[in-house]
């Protein structure tokens, strides 16, 4: 090396230089993500449901959009409404009849009536193996307050769970509103999205970007479809068939279905205990009638979710139920929705992701 020419040192301050000037940027980007995450916080999921709710009903808002000759807004409008009104009807049927039960309790107990029934003269022809229930049964009807001293531990767990259920279903109802607002927003401005939202996984997947986009689409669908939208179905049976037999607590006994329905559990649960003390205060045609229903609901299972799912790839039960049990533990009575959906798309794609790595 020749000392007359001494290496120029002037490139390292200005690697140095692009150092800060990288790191600041970051760093003010850093600040304005979790600035705009903040200020979306409360409204997160919200916004997720929305865009699911969105991506499932593309379909029959095309449709709805051919019928009106190409108009927009007035097919989301209209689909929008008729979400509402679907919600909302049966929400309020639902809280009157929690509300009416309760008021009847509560009258009960002021005229120191029993809160609990006795059970049917039929009751003593059931088999022997149902003594132990007849029993708790007649106990708690002869001297509830006794009853509820000696299984307290358990009354309280019971009735924790209902409480925050029911808070739950009330915060719910009013997520589940907005989402429907927003989604047929949405739905209106679905071209632009759709377009936004191909180069938002073009960029984080690259060239399985497209593909990634399509999967989380139909996985949406199918599960609304195939899971979701079963449980709906059979919910709405299951309530119509208690309002109209006169079940005490129909609105309670329905929430308590659906919930069962969507973690994959079923109805049976509840609409066996129903149906059996249906049998024992009731007459027999309409205990009769009422159970022959319940089973044609427990049974329709097996037809709905093969009509609905088609030939979509099958999804384990187990990433349905632990992601709608994840869902309502963290995120609520909408979580028990949404986190059925967001847990079968991660699943999907990880298998995606497995096969392109094999490949």
């Amino acid at each position: 090396m020749n000392p007359m020419n001494p290496v120029d040192s002037s490139p390292i301050p200005n690697k140095f230089d692009k150092i800060v000037d990288i790191i600041i940027r970051l760093g003010v980007l850093f600040v304005l993500l979790s600035w705009c995450f903040d200020i979306l916080k409360p409204f997160i999921l919200i916004l997720i449901w929305a865009a699911v709710i969105a991506i499932a009903l593309s379909p029959i808002y095309s449709a709805i959009v051919k019928i009106f000759r190409g108009k927009k807004v007035v097919p989301g409008i209209f689909l929008t409404l008729l979400l509402l009104s679907f919600l909302i009807l049966p929400s309020v049927l639902v809280g009157e009849s929690l509300y009416e039960g309760i008021s009847h309790i509560t009258e009960m107990y002021t005229e120191g009536q029993p809160l609990i029934p006795p059970p049917g003269a039929t009751t003593a022809n059931w088999p022997t193996i149902a003594k132990p229930i007849v029993d708790i049964w007649q106990s708690a009807s002869d001297n509830w307050q006794d009853t509820m001293l000696q299984y307290s531990d358990q009354v309280t767990k019971v009735g924790t769970w209902l409480l925050n259920l029911f808070a739950g279903f009330g915060k719910g109802i009013l997520e589940f509103i907005v989402s429907i607002i927003i989604a047929g927003v949405l739905l209106i401005y679905s071209e632009s999205l759709q377009s936004v939202s191909q180069k938002i996984f073009l960029k984080l997947a690259g060239q399985n970007g497209e593909h990634f986009a399509d999967v989380t689409v139909m996985t949406i669908r199918n599960v609304i479809k195939g899971f979701i939208g079963v449980a709906i179905i059979q919910s709405v049976m299951v309530g119509i068939a208690f309002f109209i037999a006169g079940v005490p607590f129909a609105g309670l006994w329905t929430v308590a279905c659906l919930v069962l329905a969507i973690i994959q559990i079923g109805i049976g649960p509840i609409a066996i205990p129903v149906a059996i003390y249906m049998f024992s205060v009731s007459d027999t045609t309409t205990a009769t009638i009422l159970s022959i229903w319940l089973l044609i609901t427990m049974l329709s299972d097996n037809i709905l979710k093969p009509i609905l799912l088609g030939r979509a790839s099958p999804v384990p039960m187990l990433v349905v139920f632990l992601g709608a049990i994840g869902g309502f533990i963290y995120n609520g009575f909408l979580g028990l929705f949404l986190g059925a959906v967001v847990l079968t798309i991660g699943y999907k794609l990880f298998l995606i992701w497995l096969n392109t790595e094999n490949q």
